[in-house]
């Protein structure tokens, strides 16, 4: 997937950004410019005027030092914001959003199921699955869909309202999650389906989430993710073993954090698309929701709620991060699990529960400039700086392009990556390597250097090749601002990776 668009936050001086605030189309790779300086050891002198005089480079400045307004909203517009496919992991023993198995253990169920007297019907369920090609019952569930294209202003306020009174302040463990489900197997009565009316209505997933598919895989940017998942569940008639009746659904995964909380929020979505034979009829689901690593579930709402082509129940979850935020520089990881049981009057048992997991989310109070502030990010969503062309800062963007052309790493598309340093006296040397005093300035320029100091791939602490080049100074000193905001817009920690695209 391509980039399609870049963020813009808040009420800042739109005046700063001059005319250059519409997103502008990617531009085509041209020739390396002049003025480029390409060493791996050497200093090679820039031409200038007899009569040039030194002008300070400044560039990302001091990261210890807060961001402004200015720094937030520069950073924030030059953040592209487009979502890619994460990586699968496997961490204990599980796919990312998958649990595998299912066939095993409905066999199982099957077989304790009919030593109960009576028992006609058994419940299995699937294994979240990709859909390789949408079937046309499929295509008309998601074609119904309400999509926002920006969601960020609805995920602020959901972030902003969770209910403190409903904190429970202990971590949610497995075993809660599965005394949860064992307690909302009995079918929902009256009372259950009023508060389930009374509940909020379900958050609206990205519009590029539906957009993307059914293709069982989380699409993520360093504060969303989102992706679509296809699954069923079936009657089982216990005395033959056959397979009588199903429901196949889609699940909708939407979780989202905040760059300034601790807190961040997961639902899950279920939609039926068809449903067949015997044995199904009245079905409902409930669900909770537990926490691997460091975060505990603070608020869950799964409660018993009917499926149909009109009815689609969801599960909401709120989790806070249990980083030590008393100490300074903390940092850890979390994902949260839901959880979903179906269950029927003809049935002898629930279904067993199908699983629904989170990628890693990384909450820290480790931001350069805000030791005191915790945000919470996708740990493996890689962050992306925008620089245009034909933009505020075309100087700028212009030596990043030529030097990218060399092989310098950062350019957006690769694996190349940039990674962040934050030591200032490093990021000071590699600064003076590029760009030493001696370097005349001619009037009104700067010193440019990539790549950036503030990374472990500046000038003196990466392979020894980098570039510099005299640019406008003012230029310099606001496309600086924007990569200082772009660091504490995206929670840009020390050692993490980030790619620069030129448009």
């Amino acid at each position: 997937m391509k980039p399609k668009t870049l963020l813009a936050v808040g009420a800042v001086t739109l005046g700063l950004l001059g005319s250059h605030l519409g997103v502008a189309q990617a531009a085509g790779e041209s020739e390396t410019g002049t003025g480029i300086s390409l060493t791996t050891a050497v200093l090679v002198t820039d031409p200038v005027a007899d009569e040039a005089s030194p002008e300070p480079d400044e560039t990302d400045e001091d990261p210890d030092a807060a961001p402004s307004a200015e720094d937030l909203a520069l950073g924030a517009y030059s953040t592209v914001g487009e979502p890619g496919a994460a990586p699968e992991t496997a961490e204990d023993g599980e796919r990312v959003g998958l649990v595998a198995g299912q066939k095993a253990a409905c066999d199982a169920r099957v077989k304790d199921v009919a030593e109960i007297p009576g028992a006609q019907f058994a419940a299995c369920t699937s294994s979240l699955e990709p859909a390789v090609e949408l079937n046309a019952d499929e295509q008309a569930v998601l074609s119904q869909m309400e999509a926002p294209a920006d969601t960020s202003a609805a995920e602020s306020a959901v972030l902003a309202g969770v209910p403190d009174s409903e904190r429970s302040g202990i971590e949610a463990t497995a075993q809660d999650a599965a005394d949860d489900i064992a307690s909302s197997a009995v079918p929902a009565d009256e009372s259950d389906t009023a508060a389930a009316a009374a509940r909020p209505t379900p958050w609206k997933e990205p519009k590029w989430c539906i957009d993307a598919g059914v293709d069982s895989a989380w699409y993520i940017e360093r504060m969303r993710g989102c992706g679509i998942w296809r699954a069923e569940v079936n009657a089982v008639d216990v005395r033959t073993g056959r397979i009588v009746g199903g429901i196949k659904y889609l699940v909708i995964g939407y979780s989202f954090s905040a760059r300034d909380t601790k807190t961040w929020a997961y639902q899950v979505r279920l939609l039926e698309s068809s449903r067949w034979g015997r044995g199904v009829n009245g079905t409902k689901v409930s669900g909770s929701a537990s926490c691997v690593g460091k975060c505990k579930v603070v608020n869950k709402s799964f409660p018993a709620q009917a499926i149909s082509k009109s009815v689609e129940p969801y599960g909401q979850f709120f989790m806070d991060t249990t980083i030590n935020t008393a100490a300074s520089k903390q940092r850890g990881t979390g994902r949260s699990v839901a959880s979903w049981t179906f269950t029927n009057s003809q049935w002898a048992a629930p279904s067993e529960p199908t699983k629904h997991s989170t990628v890693d989310v990384r909450c820290d109070n480790a931001l350069p400039g805000a030791p005191r502030q915790v945000g919470c990010v996708n740990l493996q969503a890689v962050p992306v700086i925008s620089y245009s062309l034909t933009g505020p800062w075309p100087e700028v963007a212009d030596h990043i392009k030529d030097a990218q052309a060399t092989g310098l790493p950062g350019k957006y598309g690769t694996t190349n990556f940039l990674t962040r340093l934050t030591d200032q006296k490093k990021i000071k040397e590699n600064r003076n390597k590029a760009c030493p005093s001696s370097l005349q300035r001619p009037p009104g320029k700067s010193c440019d250097e990539y790549a950036f100091a503030s990374t472990w791939q500046g000038a003196k602490y990466g392979s020894g090749k980098f570039s510099r080049r005299m640019i406008d100074a003012a230029q310099n000193t606001n496309a600086g601002k924007a990569l200082k905001g772009f660091y504490a817009y995206t929670r840009v920690l020390e050692g993490d990776r980030f790619l620069v695209w030129i448009r």
